[in-house]
């Protein structure tokens, strides 16, 4: 009877654990792309888009109104942590624990029970102390996967930021844009992305940083509402012919799943240029948006939130490259990529 107790505690620990892995990857799936990488960068497609490095800048002189002295830098742990989203969604957090009370007292007072109706047989039916550590030792390891998990995205999405100096995002002409880079990260020189603008400027002498980030910002707004409305109308000249396939089958799979994905009181916090380069005719410039959400997916016939939160924020990055054709005026979405996802063909 011990024994079959035990491969009851074993299998049934099993499900609980893969049971809450699916539903914490159901809700990786959701605002515009469904919170995974797509589309392409050209040459670059199979390469993890670099990290937006602004280096430290010298303290403000009367020669130079236009720059504000530099903050403290910040360190990892001044960072709102994101959080897996188990540690964000107090419904996952009452899923485990009602599954696990759940079963704890169904195996001890069930057992206790099947044992008093059979009284004076050997052993019992109840559960005994080597199931209770087993199924105690389960569920602590689950805990802590899940913690390490939540860690882990935290750290993917936000250590970029850490030791760094936020500097204006543009310096009067002829000032140098910086002393020198931060010898903790060893990125790529800043001055890239400017050589990057600067190419741009000799075929389109109109270019201004500052517009381009409101342009793609409004796209990104637009984009975003049109996944929430699970179509291209409105959107579709702001993509690519892959993006815009790659957005099709996503809202097919929507509705044939009955779900809808709402996005609410979308605020972007940073729009940072990383890479800027021109290849084969076309300009791509991808950017790093900051920004967070209400983001919960509803089931289309009862309205019942079926994933994501209706009242906790989502902080998120999420990597957009936009691209044109040299010289044209009219940015598309090309690609989105996951800060925390390695590009397809990096091992």
């Amino acid at each position: 009877m011990k024994r079959k107790n035990l491969c009851i505690a074993l299998a049934l620990s099993a499900v609980l654990f893969f049971g809450l892995s699916v539903v914490l990857e159901s809700y990786a799936w959701a605002r515009a792309g469904g919170g995974r990488s797509m589309g392409s960068r050209g040459s670059r497609t199979f390469s993890t888009p670099s990290t937006p490095t602004r280096p430290t800048t010298p303290a403000p002189t009367p020669s130079s109104p236009g720059m504000s002295t530099p903050g403290r830098q910040q360190t990892p742990g001044s960072q709102p942590a994101t959080g897996g989203t188990f540690g964000r969604s107090p419904f996952l957090q009452g899923l485990a624990g009602g599954l696990a009370g759940g079963f704890l007292g169904s195996m001890l007072f069930g057992g206790m029970g099947h044992a008093g109706g059979a009284a004076g047989q050997s052993g019992g039916g109840g559960i005994g102390f080597l199931e209770i550590l087993i199924i105690g030792a389960g569920i602590y390891f689950l805990m802590k996967f899940l913690r390490r998990r939540r860690e882990q995205t935290a750290e993917a999405g936000y250590s970029s930021h850490a030791g760094r100096m936020e500097i204006p995002s543009s310096t009067p002409s002829g000032t140098p844009a910086y002393l020198g880079g931060s010898s903790a990260e060893p990125v790529r020189p800043y001055d890239e992305v400017e050589k990057g603008f600067q190419d741009i400027k000799r075929f389109d002498p109109g270019f201004d940083e500052e517009s381009f980030k409101e342009t793609v910002q409004d796209i990104f707004f637009r984009i975003q509402a049109g996944w929430m409305n699970r179509s291209l109308d409105g959107i579709g000249r702001w993509l690519t012919s892959e993006m815009a396939e790659n957005f099709t089958a996503e809202f097919d799979r929507l509705k044939r799943e009955g779900r809808s994905n709402r996005l609410e009181n979308i605020a972007v916090r940073k729009v940072e240029p990383s890479e800027v380069w021109q290849e084969s005719g076309k300009e791509y410039v991808t950017v790093l948006f900051t920004a967070n959400l209400l983001d919960y997916t509803v089931d289309d016939r009862t309205g019942e939130v079926v994933s994501g939160s209706k009242l906790d924020p989502v902080k998120f990055q999420e990597f957009w490259t936009f691209c044109r054709d040299i010289g044209a005026s009219q940015w598309q979405l090309c690609a989105i990529n996951q800060v925390d996802e390695q590009a397809p063909g990096i091992h």
